[in-house]
């Protein structure tokens, strides 16, 4: 039995003021960037409910992209029930312990102690996880494990092969990460990976095997993301003909159809995957879309900064 009666009954003054004040309205501008052309969010949910795969790309420290993540999911749950929430902030070793939480048998605060919440997780992702749990759809805790991240991040892949049979579930079993594609220009130029003209070769070739192993920590990330987003994808088939996976990560991981959206598609080759970016700015009065940012994402929602105005 789920756990609407926890949620929503001795809880329920509490998570209706909650929820009333996620869902109060968010100025934005939603952009349709094969087209170039403005639309309004309903239009942007009407296609997204005809997704398998949605990944919607976040500024992890914005408030009003927080709460317009929820005004997805409720726009959805009005299009489609057979919908599967998959979370970024959430590591596959903590799967087991969600799954006994959305149903009830563990409470929230023993389950919070052991799943390692991002700090902000009370205002940013309990709002996503709680609509998901009245509605009973899955929550998909889909990352790498971030011990493991961080060991690769210092001595790259080959750290995985000292892993115990019984930790290898919690990373993605197919590996592909390039060293000269598109994706990994992207992560050295965000990383200010590129050397001054005149440096020291030796430093150069440090810098070079530091952003290296780093590139390969934030892929093995979007690989087992990847991974965790197929197989939740097919598995739902087995109870829904073409479930949706709505996936929560930071931006980077999903922009340009790259990171954790290309190993998606590497999987599902036959399903249809939307990207959407949610980007905050100053006004919304002026925003205009550069070249980059129509190559960013299928749909760009932009939205106020706290404390913006739009004069």
């Amino acid at each position: 039995m789920r756990r609407h009666a926890i949620m929503f009954g001795i809880a329920a003054l509490a998570g209706t003021v909650t929820l009333a004040a996620q869902s109060s309205y968010v100025p934005h501008r939603v952009l349709h960037a094969g087209t170039g052309a403005v639309v309004d969010f309903e239009g942007m949910l009407n296609d997204l409910a005809r997704a398998d795969v949605v990944f919607v790309g976040e500024q992890h420290d914005d408030p009003n992209t927080h709460r317009l993540e929820l005004a997805v999911l409720e726009g959805l749950a009005r299009r489609r029930a057979d919908v599967v929430v998959s979370l970024e902030m959430f590591e596959r070793d903590v799967q087991e312990p969600l799954d006994h939480f959305l149903m009830g048998h563990m409470a929230e605060e023993e389950f919070l102690a052991g799943a390692r919440p991002w700090p902000r997780y009370a205002t940013d992702y309990k709002p996503l996880v709680d609509f998901a749990i009245d509605r009973e759809w899955p929550v998909i805790a889909a990352n790498v494990p971030r011990p493991l991240a961080s060991e690769v991040s210092k001595a790259g892949l080959g750290v995985l092969d000292g892993t115990p049979d019984e930790a290898r579930r919690w990373f993605a079993a197919d590996l592909q990460c390039p060293l000269d594609d598109a994706y990994f220009r992207r992560f050295t130029e965000a990383m200010g990976g590129h050397p001054g003209e005149g440096e020291d070769e030796v430093a150069v070739g440090a810098q070079r095997a530091r952003t290296e192993r780093f590139y390969l920590a934030q892929c093995l990330k979007d690989e087992t993301m990847g991974e965790s987003i197929a197989r939740a994808w097919t598995a739902g088939q087995a109870v829904s003909t073409r479930p949706l996976i709505v996936h929560f990560n930071g931006a980077f991981h999903s922009d340009f159809g790259l990171g954790t959206a290309e190993r998606v598609r590497r999987r599902l080759p036959a399903a249809r995957t939307v990207v959407v970016t949610v980007l905050p700015v100053a006004s919304l009065e002026t925003v205009t879309a550069s070249v980059e940012d129509l190559r960013r994402a299928d749909y760009l929602v932009y939205t106020l900064r706290p404390h913006a105005s739009n004069f």
